[in-house]
């Protein structure tokens, strides 16, 4: 009786037990389809495991801080064989894809054509990672960086040469030194902006963006810098050799480019301030299709210096070797185009005029009408890749006057987090005033959890970094600090083409497409910013290109975050085992149930060595 009822009572406890594990399987099942479902990304088990977590060491085989350490293997949790990338030659230690020398002479001289953006052919890529030059030593920090530059870093000394004079550069022992000195202002940037500010308000936060074209070493965005201006600095790859990556090196954003044929890869009503400082563009010349072009990416109000040729022609042109008729009929050209452009000339004083843009541009809409003025037939003037210049005015449509009168831009740094006209207005579809703040929400977080990541994000260690795909901006809005700025990059691809709100925050950026290389030197960004990126261009074009470029522009003991889906990134972190990084895969803030995780890299120091290919 006794064995009949212990094996009764023992089937009992068995069926119970099988009953209770095949309930919590269905419930972990079904918590876990839930998860990945994106329903459950801030609930609070997942909130719970993440603050559990806030104090681990969780990256403790990285080490973001510089040093010259070559030994260190790559994290590789694959078992599949990777792809070594072996070095090129150290010939392309400054090669530039899109805006090569030698592919260059093949194209057309007339309106800078030959200078604009030409990449190479699939077929003509490199597959190997571009070595930095012999010696190569982390930049300076700022505002050190400012005045001094490693010699190793950008070893061509033409231009202490050829501006000796103008005080643009000077080479003193193993560093360049940069007195802020320019082609107008030998005195130094310093006073010559102390000029411009007594014109333009450039100390009050109402000018915030600045345009500078044809910006040589960039001192006068540098020295912008301490009066809480950005500028957006440009000049070509042509005999000045190393502008851009001495603008660079110095810390001041700048990018490889020309006005050409094409036009600036910038939104409307962008800039708070543009300005040419002798920079040599023809005005007036193609009906003043430069001028024009100036003008569309002009935000009302905004203002526009010229200094140099032909300005007080009167008295300079014999110092300028020209003939005095050919400066007095080319300031007659750009007198009569900022007239029809409805800009209203501020100062004249010396060799330095200033225009600004008129904020209502209907008052002189019949004006320009009467005077038989071309006007653009673009329906968005924010689509402008690879797109042909034209000699033509860009008009305000409904939408452009709705979002103007609806909401005034802010003075930075106030404009940072307030809501950008072209949301406000409603004028950006897609994209409402509630979406927008959540977004900044959703960066602040995701910024603190990177802080968590790497320590130094914003001690100075990194100057100069990228966000590949911006979106709203929101990544450099919470990384906004004296310290650093952020090059805010528009994928062409992008569903929703917001790039204007980021100029609209006082922030910068630029138009590209990642499957070509960007128009910039080699190994100058400390730390780039990869949202997403992989998911948007899967199936457009290869990974190891994207990831290549990345490498090219990134400095040695720089860093990557990169922030995808986990299938994405586990083919990402295939792909750089094998290009000199240390990597690591990291859960999303909200836990390990989220699919979207973080991959951080770290790019070992190295330099170009006789055993390189290609």
């Amino acid at each position: 009786m006794a064995n009949k009822f212990n094996s009764g009572d023992s089937r009992t406890r068995s069926s119970v037990s099988i009953f209770i594990i095949a309930g919590l399987c269905c419930f972990f099942y079904l918590l876990g389809a839930w998860q990945r479902s994106g329903f459950g990304k801030g609930d609070s088990i997942a909130l719970e495991m993440t603050k559990s977590g806030e104090n681990c060491n969780i990256l403790p085989n990285l080490n973001f801080e510089t040093h010259h350490v070559v030994e260190a293997g790559t994290i590789n949790d694959s078992d599949s064989e990777v792809k070594v990338y072996e070095p090129c030659t150290s010939r392309y230690a400054d090669y530039t894809p899109c805006q090569d020398q030698r592919r260059a002479m093949t194209f057309p001289r007339d309106n800078m054509n030959y200078r604009e953006r030409h990449c190479p052919p699939q077929e003509e890529k490199l597959h190997c990672l571009i070595p930095a030059p012999k010696g190569y030593v982390t930049p300076f920090p700022w505002p050190k960086s400012r005045d001094y530059v490693p010699y190793a870093n950008a070893p061509y000394k033409s231009l202490t040469v050829e501006k000796a004079i103008q005080n643009w550069i000077q080479y003193e022992g193993n560093v360049f030194r940069f007195p802020g000195g320019g082609t107008q202002f030998p005195q130094g940037a310093d006073k010559y902006i102390d000029q411009l500010a007594s014109v333009i308000p450039i100390d009050n936060g109402i000018v915030r963006t600045a345009l500078d074209t044809g910006c040589g070493v960039a001192s006068w965005g540098a020295y912008l810098w301490k009066r809480n201006v950005i500028a957006m600095s440009f000049a070509p790859r042509d005999s000045h050799e190393a502008q851009v990556q001495f603008a660079l090196e110095r810390g001041v954003p700048a990018v490889i480019g020309v006005l050409g044929t094409v036009k600036m890869p910038y939104p409307s009503r962008a800039f708070d301030m543009a300005h040419c400082s002798r920079c040599l563009i023809p005005w007036g010349a193609n009906d003043g299709m430069y001028m024009k072009e100036v003008d569309r990416v002009l935000r009302p109000g905004g203002y526009w210096v010229l200094s140099g040729p032909p300005i007080n022609w009167k008295t300079n042109y014999r110092a300028w070797q020209r003939p005095e008729k050919e400066l007095q009929e080319e300031q007659r050209k750009i007198e009569e185009i900022a007239k029809l452009l409805c800009w209203e000339k501020k100062s004249e004083k010396g060799e330095i005029a200033i225009w600004q843009k008129r904020m209502d541009a209907d008052s002189c809409r019949s004006a320009q009408e009467n005077s038989g003025a071309t006007f653009c037939k673009a329906d968005d003037p924010d689509d402008v890749w690879y797109k042909k210049m034209e000699p033509c005015i860009t008009p305000y449509n409904k939408a452009n006057r709705d979002e103007d009168s609806a909401v005034d831009v802010k003075p930075f740094p106030e404009r940072l987090y307030a809501v950008p006209p072209r949301i406000a207005s409603g004028s950006l579809p897609g994209v409402s005033v509630e979406e927008y703040l959540e977004d900044n929400k959703k960066w602040k977080k995701h910024v603190r959890a990177y802080k968590k990541i790497n320590k130094i994000i914003d001690t100075g260690r990194y100057r100069n970094i990228m966000d590949m795909n911006a979106g709203l901006g929101g990544f450099a809005a919470a990384l906004q600090s004296p310290k650093l700025w952020v090059m805010n990059v528009m994928p062409t691809i992008s569903e929703k083409n917001t790039l204007g709100v980021v100029y609209e925050r006082g922030l910068i950026g630029i138009y590209h497409d990642w499957c070509e290389a960007f128009s910039t030197c080699p190994r100058t960004y400390d730390l780039i910013h990869a949202n997403g990126v992989f998911s948007l261009y899967k199936n457009k074009c290869n990974f190891e290109d994207i990831l290549l470029e990345m490498d090219r522009i990134l400095r040695p003991e720089g860093a990557i975050i990169f922030r995808d889906e986990v299938d994405v990134l586990i083919k990402v972190k295939k792909i750089i085992g094998g290009m000199k990084y240390d990597s690591k895969l990291v859960d999303h803030e909200d836990g390990p149930l989220v699919p979207e995780k973080i991959l951080v890299a770290v790019k070992q120091y190295w330099v170009g060595n006789s055993t390189s290919v290609q």
